[in-house]
């Protein structure tokens, strides 16, 4: 009886390992499926905090750092100051960082964009722009997007800066 009930054990653990990765591999799919990398990024126009017009096609011909953040997000105010920072030096070469705040209220993303003397436009997001980009599930989500206007590297979630700082330098190298 205790074998039988031992081997009834151990087929039940491998159905259901074998449906753990099953659905891992249909979730691990569908997430590939709607990636962006190597595609035209969604085009969006919004009015800046600062009242001007960011408008992502008006950047091609630059190498743009697209960057989904909100103010509770401890990881987007650390990478924040480093995207300003890159503004100033790369800037010349043809970066473009631009933010999209996923706040609810502009007047939070303000403070955040004042506190932290961000040198570059930010524009409030929402559902609708978060769905353009794959559905923004997790902050802080940020995009390379080279001169032509095709994603090149996505970083979900707390990024390696030296490994998104390599790729952008490339990106400036060979637009």
């Amino acid at each position: 009886m205790r074998k039988r009930l031992a081997a009834l054990c151990r087929c039940a653990l491998a159905d259901l390992l074998l449906g753990v990765c099953l659905t891992a591999a249909a979730t691990q799919g569908a997430f590939a499926a709607s990636s962006l990398l190597h595609k035209t990024a969604p085009e969006f126009v919004r009015t800046g905090l600062n009242h001007q017009r960011v408008d992502l096609k008006a950047y091609r011909g630059k190498v743009v750092l697209l960057d989904f953040w909100a103010t509770w997000c401890a990881p987007c105010q650390v990478e924040m100051p480093r995207f300003a920072a890159w503004q100033s030096q790369y800037g010349p070469r043809g970066l473009q960082v631009i933010g999209v705040s996923m706040d609810d209220d502009p007047a939070d993303a303000l403070l955040v964009v004042r506190k932290l003397g961000l040198n570059y436009p930010v524009a409030m997001g929402d559902e609708k722009l978060g769905e353009l980009y794959g559905g923004v599930l997790g902050l802080p989500l940020t995009y390379l997007i080279d001169s032509k206007g095709v994603v090149r590297a996505e970083f979900q979630g707390e990024a390696d800066m030296n490994v998104m700082e390599k790729q952008l330098q490339t990106l400036l190298q060979h637009p």
